[in-house]
């Protein structure tokens, strides 16, 4: 039991103690040595404030007649477990989305190395071997990732020059944000689009100039947001048009039917190994580079519409190598 974890249990046991707890008693329920819980009883006293008094021969207790009963351990208590896995959470944040997140997130990441050091025996924790590979992320503007994050969560209005991807046309959006969506390692700004007058979602790294206007944000119903953008397939929101049922070899298999691709997917094995995926979807453009990513190991089987889709796709690729 590291130090964090008997100063924890330490405290435990003198606040559920109606008489005072021997050394013995101490040393057995704390795993350590009879120094080791003088140590911890002096360190509890001294340096956290807690109304310990007693002695080796009678025993240790809290004062009761000191408001005690109050008494509670200051800051954040996590066990060393814990710690570790808020670390290495942190290094994820930090080190994705294009490390936007690094400067606001690095006094969380010495407070956590602090309480680590100082309770884990001022063991070294070597944080490099927690790796965070970042995949396709795209680089964001970190003033403009501010100015979304304040807009949504102050519900406040937002305006931003946006620059599409698909036409690379350039233009003023004035919008209320709803929401800030990290997907597959890049962010989106879901939001009602005043000038358009519907909803919208954004992709953060092509917002530039943003400002949070004094005007509050217009609200807009989550069942409402779930219906026009999480309803169907991916990032490409909107109402589901159809069903779209993919088969994997055998191979795939094993990897595919651990992964979640919608929250409404239906799976199963078919009796000769393979996996047959059902996914709701409403424009097929992100499914099918999906399916395309298991090459031979995939196979869409309906709709006839989006299976002649892909069967187009793979021929243009085809030609690209019969030059």
């Amino acid at each position: 039991m590291e130090r964090i974890e008997r100063i924890h249990a330490l405290h435990r046991i003198l606040s559920a103690a109606r008489y005072p707890v021997t050394v013995q008693r101490l040393q057995e329920d704390l795993e350590c040595s009879r120094a080791t819980v003088y140590r911890d009883l002096a360190y509890l006293r001294d340096y956290l404030m807690a109304p310990v008094v007693g002695n080796g021969e009678a025993g240790f207790r809290y004062d009761h007649n000191d408001d005690a009963q109050r008494f509670e351990l200051p800051g954040l208590w996590l066990s060393s477990e814990e710690l570790h896995a808020l670390l290495a959470a942190q290094q994820l944040l930090v080190r994705s989305g294009g490390g936007v997140l690094s400067n606001a997130l690095a006094p969380l990441q010495q407070r956590i190395e602090k309480l680590l050091d100082e309770h884990a025996g001022g063991r070294r924790l070597p944080v490099e071997r927690v790796r965070v590979v970042p995949h396709r992320t795209r680089k964001l503007d970190e003033t403009a990732f501010r100015a979304v994050a304040t807009a949504v969560l102050d519900r406040k209005q937002l305006s931003f020059e946006y620059r599409a991807r698909s036409t690379d046309e350039r233009t003023r959006r004035s919008v209320s944000p709803q929401r800030l969506t990290h997907y597959r390692d890049n962010w989106y700004l879901d939001a009602w689009d005043h000038d358009r007058d519907a909803l919208r979602s954004f992709s953060v790294d092509r917002i530039t100039a943003a400002k949070v206007l004094d005007a509050a944000a217009r609200d807009v119903a989550e069942d409402e947001l779930d219906r026009h953008l999480a309803s169907s397939y991916g990032i490409f929101s909107g109402t589901p048009k159809g069903w779209a049922t993919i088969l994997f070899s055998a191979k795939a298999a094993r990897w595919v039917a651990d992964e979640h691709w919608h929250s409404q997917q239906q799976g199963r094995y078919l009796p000769d190994g393979r996996y047959e995926l059902k996914v709701p979807y409403s424009a097929g453009r992100e499914l099918l580079m999906d399916v395309m990513h298991y090459g031979s190991d995939a196979e869409i089987a309906e709709p006839a519409s989006l299976r002649e889709q892909a069967r187009s796709l793979l021929g243009l690729a085809l030609s690209n190598y019969e030059r």
